[in-house]
């Protein structure tokens, strides 16, 4: 990792001796959480530089003070006097030129092993600089070949994959570096299994493993499982740390940020609410450490759709902002609360919000256009749509300017300007936009997430606009890209997957949308429940797709299921009861008139494990929720 201690190695001259004792220190597993500007912009931890690197030791110096023999020959002492030497350069050496110097010194009269030693102590400094990936790597390499020959597990092996991880992390190789951390997480958990090393030498660095894991999994788009990983940590850092001590805090409101960036809000408010309690108690109420708890507890309480609370957040974040003086960090927390009056419907409040922020920024900015986005946003639920367009092409006028310097930032815009312009019917412009978010996005690996999200909305959208045909592949990528994000389990996989039966219906391929529904209903099932009204709607897909298919056994069950589900509502569904009523009726008339020979069409069992989507057409629901559900 960038910040990977060099304190792991401060013992390693006694290693030989007598073994590797307390060689990590608690500094290997603080981490740096840098604020981020997006609320759901996935966390990049850092390992801190101790600052307390006692060095690289060998056992040059322990070999000096033995007492002389007295057939001892001069030259000996001469070299045993040049390694020692050696050994203290390459000690007092601060910058990793000043190492890189004395490493070449020491290549001539140190043996492998000790030479792997020093290399990865230099390659942990090349890391932290992250400057030169390249040249780590090779130190990295080096380190791994010289302290790996024996096969025998040792924690200098593990902190030698780690640091292999951390710099093909670093250089985008995600799959290398995935293969030397899980070897790194196997080493580890043999070393503990088998006690070769204490646990209070392993605990550090499986930290760092998981950590890194976590980042890894995060930058391939596979965010649900990073999760798992992150969470160790964690959990790492709460038997490591101090109770309450402020890095522990930070850690907490980090996992926090990662629930809330895979929409698990109801998971993260725990978590974010654990760092603002202990940031409160050690830093006080005005801290800028509680300031960002504040923003990304307003974020997860916009996604729970508790919207007062989210503004309440907000302001008292912006009074500490202003506090500090951070008027960068004040302005987007300004738009936020905009964001927030808009979403409880406060539009007038919103629109004169934003027009005093215009005011501060600067005439090509990001900022300027996320205020005309916001702006357009709320003209258009005024439906004052021509003002809205207005703002939304003075923002798309800036937007294209920064394609190329903040290509994630503007592929992100596109994609909420593209919602103003779905919701005015204007979906050539919509889809327009989105298709150019998805040409910036499919540049970037790590945001393979908002990759998926966005095929699944053109898909979506050409389903609206009745080009069945062209949709089908935007949402089949979109279905297995955010399977790999998410899960298969997720519910916006599910809306996606509801889309596609409804478009192999309307293609007149019911057995196909037979089993893409029976896809949908298994995950929304699991993730909504099955009265959800959407899991209902999805039962109701598979009744008709069933029924096309002429299986009006199959089909009359699921309608079935329909009726008991809109049953469960009460009085809130009585017309959606009626209706569900009325087709299971019709599904026996019309199955008392069929012969079964006449349809011999194969039944299909729903699937054990899979995945799910929603919304309509003539008689078929899809959803955009699979778009908006993965933002």
């Amino acid at each position: 990792m960038k910040k990977a201690s060099l304190s792991l190695i401060s013992k390693l001259n006694r290693q030989r001796f007598r073994g590797i004792s307390p060689l990590l220190s608690r500094d290997y597993i603080s981490v740096n959480s840098p604020s981020s500007s997006s609320p759901l912009h996935s966390m990049d931890h850092r390992i801190q530089f101790c600052a307390k690197t006692p060095g690289l030791v060998y056992p040059c110096r322990n070999l000096g003070t033995l007492v002389e023999k007295p057939n001892q020959l001069p030259s000996r002492q001469r070299k045993l006097k040049e390694k020692s030497d050696l050994e203290e350069a390459f000690e007092s050496a601060k910058t990793s030129e000043e190492m890189l110097r004395a490493f070449k010194d020491m290549e001539a009269c140190f043996d492998e092993r000790e030479l792997g030693l020093a290399s990865l102590k230099i390659g942990l400094k090349l890391d932290q600089e992250g400057e030169d990936p390249e040249k780590a790597l090779s130190f990295a390499d080096k380190a791994l070949k010289a302290l790996d020959q024996d096969g025998k597990p040792s924690i200098l092996v593990a902190m030698a994959l780690q640091l292999m991880g951390s710099v093909n992390y670093s250089l985008k190789r995600f799959n290398d570096s995935l293969g030397y951390l899980n070897r790194a997480n196997k080493l580890l958990g043999r070393l503990e299994e088998e006690r070769v090393a204490s646990v209070e030498d392993i605990r550090p660095v499986m930290h760092a493993v998981q950590l890194e894991l976590g980042n890894v999994k995060t930058a391939m788009g596979r965010r649900e499982e990073a999760l798992g990983n992150l969470k160790k940590a964690l959990e790492i850092k709460e038997i490591t740390l101090e109770k309450d001590c402020k890095e522990l805090g930070v850690a907490y409101r980090d996992l926090a940020e990662a629930y809330a960036s895979v929409l698990n809000f109801k998971e993260a408010l725990p978590f974010g609410l654990k760092a603002l309690e202990i940031h409160r108690k050690e830093l006080g109420n005005n801290s800028v450490e509680v300031a960002h708890d504040r923003r990304i507890l307003g974020v997860i309480y916009t996604g729970m759709e508790e919207h007062e609370k989210a503004l309440e957040q907000n302001e008292l974040s912006q009074k500490i902002l202003k506090n500090w003086g951070l008027s960068s960090e004040l302005l987007r927390s300004e738009i936020d609360a905009a964001n927030m009056q808009i979403a409880l419907g406060k539009y007038d409040e919103a629109i004169n919000t934003l027009k005093g922020i215009v005011q501060q920024t600067d005439k090509d900015s990001e900022n300027r256009a996320l205020v005309f986005i916001s702006m357009g946003k709320a003209l258009c639920n005024q439906e004052r749509f021509a003002d809205s367009k207005r703002c939304l092409e003075i923002a798309c006028g800036i937007l294209d300017k920064k394609e190329t310097v903040s290509p994630i930032e503007v592929a992100e815009a596109y994609s909420e300007i593209s919602m103003q312009y779905e919701t005015m019917n204007e979906f050539e412009i919509a889809i327009s936009l989105l298709k150019r978010s998805l040409a910036l996005l499919e540049k970037q690996p790590q945001e393979q997430h908002s990759e998926g999200s966005v095929s699944a909305r053109i898909g979506w959208l050409l389903l609206l606009k009745g080009e069945v045909p062209q949709a089908i592949p935007y949402l089949e990528s979109a279905a297995e890209i955010l399977k790999e994000s998410f899960g298969s389990k997720h519910f916006g996989v599910g809306y996606i997957y509801n889309n596609l039966g409804a478009a192999y219906l309307e293609l007149d391929r019911p057995q196909s949308a037979a089993q893409m529904f029976a896809v949908a209903k298994d995950i929304m099932d699991v993730s909504l429940g099955p009265h959800h009204v959407d899991s209902i709607e999805t039962c109701q897909n598979l009744s008709k797709a069933y029924s096309a298919m002429g299986s009006y056994p199959l089909a009359i069950e699921f309608q079935r299921r329909v009726v008991d589900a809109w049953e469960g509502h009460g009085a809130s569904a009585e017309d959606e009861l009626r209706e569900a009523q009325h087709i299971l009726e019709e599904l026996k008339t019309k199955a008392r008139g069929t012969s079964t020979n006449q349809f011999p069409t194969k039944a299909l069992p729903l699937p054990q494990h899979s995945l799910a989507s929603r919304n309509s057409h003539p008689n078929v629901s899809f959803n955009q929720n699979s778009a908006g559900s993965m933002r």
